[in-house]
C-alpha cells in the first residue's frame, strides 16, 4: 500500500514566492533607474552652471586681447544656476579662463526606501573652458 503526499497549496506557495521575487527585481530596477537619472540630472547641472560660469568675460577681451574670465562674476553666475537648480555644489576657477562646478544631490529610492535604503547620494562635475576662436578655429 503507498501513501499520497497531499500537494494542495503547493502552487500557492510558490506562486507568492514568484510573485515577491518578480516586485523585488521590478522594485530595484526602477530605483536603480531613478538613480542613474538623478546622476545625469546632476551631471546636466554641472555642465550648465559651468558653462554659465564660463560666459562671464572680461570687457577687455572685446579689444582683441586674450579673453579671460571675471573670476567673481564666473563664481556667482554659476553658484547662482545651482541655488536655482536647487541643488549643493562647488564652484572653482583656474587659470582665469576654466571653470569647474561640482554638484551633489540625493535620489529617494521609491522601493527600495520601504526596505530601509535611505536617500542615495549623486554627484557630477564638469568643467568648461574658455577658448577663442575664429571662423570655428581655436586662435
Amino acid at each position: 500500500m503507498t501513501r499520497h503526499r497531499d500537494e494542495r497549496g503547493a502552487v500557492t506557495v510558490w506562486l507568492a514566492g514568484a510573485s515577491v521575487l518578480m516586485v523585488s527585481v521590478i522594485g530595484i530596477t526602477v530605483d536603480l533607474g531613478g538613480q542613474l537619472h538623478a546622476k545625469e540630472r546632476a551631471h546636466t547641472i554641472a555642465a550648465q552652471a559651468a558653462r554659465s560660469g564660463a560666459e562671464q568675460i572680461t570687457a577687455d577681451a572685446m579689444l582683441g586681447t586674450k579673453p579671460t574670465l571675471d573670476v567673481a562674476q564666473a563664481r556667482t553666475a554659476a553658484s547662482d544656476y545651482l541655488r536655482a537648480a536647487g541643488v549643493d555644489g562647488t564652484v572653482s576657477v583656474s587659470d582665469g579662463i576654466r571653470v569647474t562646478v561640482s554638484v551633489v544631490d540625493t535620489y529617494q529610492p521609491l522601493f527600495l526606501g520601504s526596505v530601509g535604503v535611505g536617500p542615495l547620494t549623486v554627484s557630477a562635475s564638469s568643467t568648461a573652458e574658455l577658448k577663442r576662436a575664429q571662423n570655428g578655429s581655436e586662435r
